[in-house]
């Protein structure tokens, strides 16, 4: 590494400032270990702005070692606090004192708007500050000369996702997971009593979490601040909604309030509130439950540790790379990539967001939130009525299918519900085909109603059924004598593999059988995260958090010895789950298929661990594809490294099996599901009113949702290891092993 020899190019910052957000330590850890990597000495900033306020013991000198075991834990190991004095021009002459007096002129904060604002101003009035300083006599000229601009980078820690420049927010994927874990739990409860629950979640200005956390949990009403009821009398609208759900067979409603809901008029609506109008009307027990601080606590989930992770690194990036001209930046994840936006237009941004939502313009907030919440926001209408709109008169209503098929992923369930309240939403006819493609051969199906699939978005598995079977050629004539008897219109696939393949084989014999000439849609679905023309598949994030949960409690289990972990994880040929997990568990070794696995590669690894543990240290942890070897299996792993270890550590494997395939979907696989699932619907209805016989595959990419064709499906595969030919993930792998490799 760059900084062994200890001469340093120069010097950087962190601080943790705001609220407290699950995935600073992960975003910390990496600014640590991406500048030491870089050759740069980095240094940790205690309790926020006081801590520059104050100097001394607050800025502390960071090692590679410093930051190790800190990414399973919430909050900040630094510190945050509030700070009046940095209000003030003298404490933040303090701040830069300190921070020159230490040598940092190099700085990345993270927290939300108010951290990020202070930040820029510290770097606009840099020069003024330093020169009162040397007036003063506290800092030499040559000193200040030495520093003449301070760089600033900033990533956004806040759990509301409430930042423009960013889809998400470091926090927010947690936080949302502790309010749909809550919404859960509190909906089997109102189901088994036919009970209502009142749920307040944080929010004063952004109703994301609200809107998310209803569409994954499946609550029935929600009020967030940036759309308030369209009627004056809401609370009418609001009851009518929840007892026709009622009477149409629901045992359970939730209502979910964002802290600053408000109607048309900004006045405050509150939780309990709402509460005693339900109470009142409907006549029966209405429980409010705030959930408060507990949606900011906790361990990060996968996502926020990889996200951070990679923010992180990218912020030191950009620092190392600042010129003097260069304004402040905040970076931030479009599409899911890295994205670099100048941080004041992205804070001023977001600033007019609030002053409309004061101002009572509710249309100028929702645009500016974007186009992703606002159709969000509307997939929610869609989802949370009582029943279906009724057909247009005159309206055709359309015969559509859809069926599961490969391995099963947690999410399959929500895309099937999603897609039938879609179509029946819109006048159509769905039918449910069970056990996958070998049900379409067997005329195995079943017409599903609204609320037929009822609780189906919340929980893991395939109630339709699913099956591995990829048709053979002669049952395709089965297939098409289905098709054509039950007068199916369009066909929705949700599933892997298999999926695709039979979708693909039916395109290929379309001449033969006329039958298959209908739209034909795959919604990718697997947890290996295999497939083409989509860079997430529903079940990917369940089956991730699945293994990291493992892998915290492993790491656990081995501080009271000296032990080295080898764990295998699935994905068959495909890297994803392995590379991701490494990232998200701090592994120090990730093993691929897609790099091969060599006796030098694993020669290495027994010198690294014999090395490391000389030194003291007590964990070594590494993380195997299963399918990365032939030869050099799990087992070989633990034997060769329990051989050379000898008495210095003890060698356990762990195979995880089908827990990472098993479990609810977690909120992104739901709501990735329902987003999919509704494009899919638009398509199929769109494709038979034209008369094309659509034969495409939907997916999340780089510019957002799209469709690829599948009769292009063979340029886009590796087909002898079933993966896509181009795997982005890959691209990130060079940071992963940054952040994995032993301290110099």
């Amino acid at each position: 590494m760059s900084n062994q020899a200890h001469t340093f190019k120069g010097t950087i910052a962190v601080l943790t400032s705001g609220g407290d957000a699950p995935g600073m330590n992960a975003a910390l850890r990496a600014v640590v270990r991406g500048g030491l990597d870089a050759g740069w000495r980095v240094f940790s900033i205690r309790e926020g702005y006081q801590g520059l306020v104050n100097g001394g013991n607050f800025i502390r000198e960071m090692s590679w070692d410093a930051v190790g075991g800190i990414m399973h834990r919430g909050g900040t190991v630094i510190g945050t606090a509030r700070c009046k004095a940095f209000f003030h021009r003298e404490g933040r002459r303090d701040a830069a004192f300190h921070l020159v007096e230490a040598g940092i002129d190099r700085l990345v904060v993270i927290g939300g708007d108010g951290s990020l604002t202070a930040a820029d101003l510290l770097r606009r009035e840099w020069p003024e500050l330093l020169s009162e300083l040397v007036e003063a006599g506290r800092l030499s000229q040559d000193n200040a000369d030495r520093h003449p601009r301070l760089a600033i980078v900033g990533l956004v820690g806040s759990i509301d996702n409430d930042m423009v420049g960013t889809d998400m927010t470091i926090g927010a994927d947690t936080a949302l997971h502790r309010i749909t874990e809550a919404v859960d739990a509190l909906a089997s409860t109102a189901a088994s009593h036919q009970r209502t629950f009142v749920v307040e979640v944080m929010g004063r200005r952004c109703g994301y979490l609200a809107v998310a956390a209803a569409l994954a949990g499946g609550a029935d009403w929600v009020l967030i601040p940036e759309r308030p009821p369209e009627r004056e009398d809401w609370e009418v609208a609001m009851v009518e909604s929840l007892r026709a759900g009622r009477e149409a067979g629901r045992r359970d409603s939730i209502v979910i309030v964002a802290e600053g809901a408000r109607n048309r008029r900004g006045r405050p609506i509150t939780a309990e509130y709402v509460k005693d109008i339900l109470e009142h009307h409907l006549d029966e027990e209405v429980r409010l439950t705030i959930l408060g601080h507990v949606q900011r606590g906790g361990r990060p989930s996968a996502f926020d540790r990889t996200m951070s992770s990679l923010l992180g690194l990218a912020a030191v990036e950009t620092l190392i790379a600042a010129k003097p001209e260069d304004e402040a930046q905040l970076i931030g994840l479009r599409a899911n990539r890295i994205n670099r936006s100048p941080l004041m237009a992205c804070v001023a941004k977001n600033q007019r967001v609030g002053e409309a939502i004061e101002k009572q313009d509710y249309g100028a907030a929702m645009e500016m939130r974007g186009a992703g919440f606002s159709e969000t926001v509307a997939t929610l209408d869609t989802m949370i009525r009582a029943l279906p709109r009724p057909p247009e008169p005159g309206q055709r209503r359309l015969r559509l299918a859809v069926l599961n098929a490969g391995g099963p992923a947690p999410g399959m369930n929500t895309a099937v519900r999603a897609a039938v309240r879609f179509a029946l939403d819109r006048g159509h006819t769905v039918l449910g085909i069970r056990n996958g493609f070998p049900g379409l051969i067997d005329d195995t199906i079943d017409d599903l109603g609204w609320m037929s699939v009822k609780g189906w978005g919340t929980i893991g598995g395939s109630e339709l059924g699913t099956s591995r079977s990829v048709p053979e050629a002669g049952d395709l004539e089965a297939i098409a004598r289905t098709l054509a008897d039950r007068k199916i219109d369009a066909l929705l696939c949700v599933g892997g593999w298999e999926a695709y393949q039979s979708a693909y084989l039916m395109v290929e014999n379309r001449e033969k059988y006329p039958a298959f000439n209908l739209p034909i849609i795959c919604l990718p679905a697997s947890i290996d995260n295999n497939l083409p023309g989509s860079e997430l598949a529903i079940g990917a994030d369940t089956a991730l958090n699945a293994i990291v949960d493992a892998l915290d409690k492993i790491k656990q289990s081995a501080v009271a010895t000296r032990r080295c972990f080898v764990v295998e994880v699935m994905g068959r040929y495909c890297g994803y789950l392995a590379l991701m997990a490494g990232l998200a568990s701090g592994a120090e070794r990730v093993y691929l298929h897609e790099e091969g696995v060599t006796l030098d590669d694993l020669k290495s690894d027994v010198d690294r661990l014999v090395a490391g543990f000389e030194g003291g240290k007590r964990l070594g942890l590494m993380i195997r594809n299963e399918y990365a070897n032939d030869c050099y299996t799990t087992r070989f792993m633990v034997q060769l490294f329990e051989e050379e270890g000898g008495d210095l550590f003890d060698v356990r494997q762990a195979i995880l099996g089908h827990l990472q395939q098993g479990g609810d979907p977690t909120p992104f696989d739901r709501n990735l599901a329902t987003r999919l699932a509704g494009l899919c619907v638009e398509r199929m209805v769109a494709a038979v009113e034209s008369g094309c016989g659509d034969a495409v595959a939907v997916g999340l990419r780089q510019g957002g949702e799209a469709f690829i064709d599948l009769s292009g499906l063979g340029e886009m595969i590796d087909p002898d290891f079933r993966r896509p030919a181009q795997q982005w993930w890959m691209d990130i792998r060079p940071q992963v092993s940054v952040l994995a490799q032993p301290s110099p």
